[in-house]
């Protein structure tokens, strides 16, 4: 138990029902996964990763459809990552994101650095919902081994 008599699950059942979503043992479980070191980029495999090391036998799919879930809901932000893979951010917020290439991990780039000016009107019916900016990054001395 914390400090106060909540129990360390207990904001995550509030969390998932303010959602929609129902609190089965598994969403639960990735939540406090997910949620529980505060706001970070993670990937499904990576989540995988830490659900088996924590104990949690989930596979792989369900990880991928509780993640979607997730973004469904409104808990996590989906951003393209290198190649096919997604990373999931907690932070819900408009930010963009430096990627690291030689880590594969993302970083927020602080709010009010970017600014996206001259968009093209979206066709009719349709509106801009969000605008992600990813900035690959390479470390000088990855770039100098590749020259």
């Amino acid at each position: 138990m914390r400090a106060g008599g909540r129990h360390p699950s207990y904001c995550v059942f509030e969390r998932l029902r303010a959602s929609g979503l129902r609190p089965t043992r598994q969403r639960v479980a990735l939540c406090n996964l997910i949620f529980g070191a505060g706001d970070r980029h993670l990937s499904a495999e990576e989540l995988h990763e830490e659900a088996h090391k924590a104990g949690e036998p989930v596979s792989l799919a369900t990880v991928y459809n509780t993640l979607h879930q997730f973004t469904d809901a409104g808990l996590v932000r989906p951003i393209s990552g290198e190649g096919q893979r997604t990373y999931f951010d907690t932070n819900t917020s408009d930010h963009h994101h430096f990627f690291v290439e030689s880590d594969n991990t993302m970083i927020d780039i602080p709010d009010g650095t970017i600014t996206v000016d001259n968009l093209p009107e979206p066709p009719e019916g349709m509106e801009i919902v969000n605008i992600d900016v990813v900035v690959r990054l390479r470390r000088k001395a990855d770039a100098k081994t590749l020259s």
